[in-house]
């Protein structure tokens, strides 16, 4: 519910705005946040694998990067033929070396972890090797195959829209992407902290990616408004939906906004609903991705973040970058239980970011329509479910941001008839929707954690999958197994 104050004269207004730090705060906050490996400090970590046969590392990423090979190459020096290997299996090389959460994945799976306490850091020399070879790339290192003929659709241009259109052609087709934003990249784009993509990489990652040719970008192109789903299946030989997830789930409490839940950029002092102060993280991530200088963005001096994943953890500490005095997560179960990795926790806490768990939002404290405050009911877990525990808790603040998960908007009519589970899209194993001639993949298809790394695989295996059903014979074609496997 929303709980009005009775305004006094003497109590504080909210306190929201921008310029809070000095240029020089701005630049080191916003700069690369885990800097890249020297060329020597990179050997010296090369030397640390064992090269493993039947690699633990190499199961554990979803695109099924052969780590040990790269990572020798880079251990001879070769770091072209690092970064082939790499972009191989998984064309968003550069951008996952930077954002993929390596720690409970390949570093975890990593041998060295039997015999001592850190593994191989593989993340890091992947970024090694992608960033020297973008620097000089050089001749191209993949080649179109010759022209089928086929014309396959994409919506999104995120990691799994544009992991698709790369294979496919790749493989031949001819591929029109459909981007509802003005700029390709989804969540690389408009979703990361910015401390964690420095120097406009994703676009420069993805000016590579379309150098292969073949690919059509068309944008400000939103699905259901400017296009239809049963209009690609008439135009197009197969489609691929990647669109993501446009809508953001609601708080659930008495008198909350419609709009608060709605798919507007908000400013830094988290407008988007008709309570001052509410807004959705996502949007404030955006607008800070999007903002020219970080000084120019709004902020809170109190700031509560409500969710326990990676968005939560990535507008919390940007919140703090900022210049927020007190910024605290609240989520509703343990600290076990957040979806954010232990690593991204402590980075959190690292950046002066409270954590409280065990808690949910009872009440918001509003004054003259701009939040004051909110109220939490504390929670334990029996049997599995959350109840209360019957005590309460409140924190002043001058801007809360939700972090509670994101919907699949099915705005489209032919779109609504698809099959789901959980409210995404339900595919088979090769990414095959319930709709024939549509597949689906990246955050809007069920299975998966949500990750960068996971969309770019799906993409893949997707784009194969809608070449065998054309039943085109050719030799000497890239042939990529299939390893999407649904949680």
């Amino acid at each position: 519910m929303l709980r009005s104050k009775n305004y006094e004269p003497h109590m504080p207004l909210p306190d929201v705005k921008s310029a809070r730090l000095s240029a020089c705060q701005y630049v080191a906050n916003f700069s690369d946040s885990h800097p890249p490996l020297t060329n020597v400090r990179a050997l010296i970590e090369a030397e640390r694998c064992y090269y493993c046969h039947d690699a633990p590392c190499v199961t554990a990423c979803p695109t099924g990067i052969d780590i040990p090979s790269f990572i020798r190459r880079i251990s001879e020096d070769n770091v072209r033929g690092a970064a082939k290997a790499i972009l191989d299996a998984n064309i968003f090389g550069g951008m996952c070396a930077r954002v993929c959460p390596t720690e409970v994945l390949c570093e975890q799976a990593c041998v060295r972890n039997t015999n001592e306490d850190k593994p191989v850091e593989i993340g890091l020399l992947q970024r090694h090797a992608t960033d020297a070879y973008f620097k000089a790339p050089g001749a191209p290192l993949f080649k179109r195959a010759a022209r089928t003929g086929k014309h396959i659709a994409v919506v999104g241009a995120g990691p799994a829209g544009l992991a698709c259109a790369h294979r496919a052609a790749l493989l031949g087709h001819d591929v029109t992407v459909f981007e509802a934003r003005p700029k390709p990249g989804g969540l690389n784009e408009y979703g990361l902290a910015t401390y964690k993509t420095v120097d406009d990489f994703a676009q420069h990652e993805i000016t590579w990616l379309l150098s292969i040719g073949g690919i059509e970008m068309r944008y400000a192109q939103r699905l259901g408004e400017h296009f239809t789903l049963a209009g690609l299946q008439q135009q197009f030989d197969a489609v691929f939906l990647g669109m993501g997830l446009g809508g953001v789930n609601a708080l659930g409490i008495a008198g909350e906004s419609d709009q608060s839940a709605g798919q507007g950029e908000c400013s830094g002092a988290g407008s988007g609903g008709s309570v001052g102060g509410l807004g959705n993280a996502v949007d404030f991530i955006a607008g800070l991705r999007q903002a020219r200088d970080p000084a120019a963005v709004p902020v809170g001096r109190r700031v509560i973040v409500i969710g326990g994943g990676m968005t939560a953890v990535d507008a919390a500490v940007q919140s703090r970058k900022l210049g927020a005095q007190e910024v605290t997560i609240v989520y509703r179960r343990d600290r076990q239980r957040m979806s954010a990795s232990r690593h991204e926790q402590e980075w959190a806490q690292l950046n002066g970011v409270t954590i409280r768990t065990s808690s949910v939002l009872k009440s918001l404290d509003v004054s003259m329509g701009q939040v004051q405050g909110a109220t939490f009911a504390s929670m334990h877990e029996v049997g599995g479910k959350l109840e209360a525990t019957g005590k309460q808790w409140s924190l002043e603040a001058d801007a809360v941001l939700k972090a509670i998960g994101q919907t699949l908007v099915l705005a489209d009519p032919r779109l609504s008839t698809v099959v789901l589970r959980d409210g995404r899209i339900k595919v088979d194993d090769e990414g095959r929707s319930s709709l024939t001639g549509v597949w689906a993949g990246g955050d809007c298809s069920w299975g998966g954690r949500d990750l960068t790394v996971e969309a770019v695989e799906h993409g893949k295996v997707a784009a194969h999958s809608i070449d065998r059903s054309f039943g085109i014979v050719r030799d000497g074609a890239p042939f990529q197994r299939v390893r999407r496997e649904l949680a």
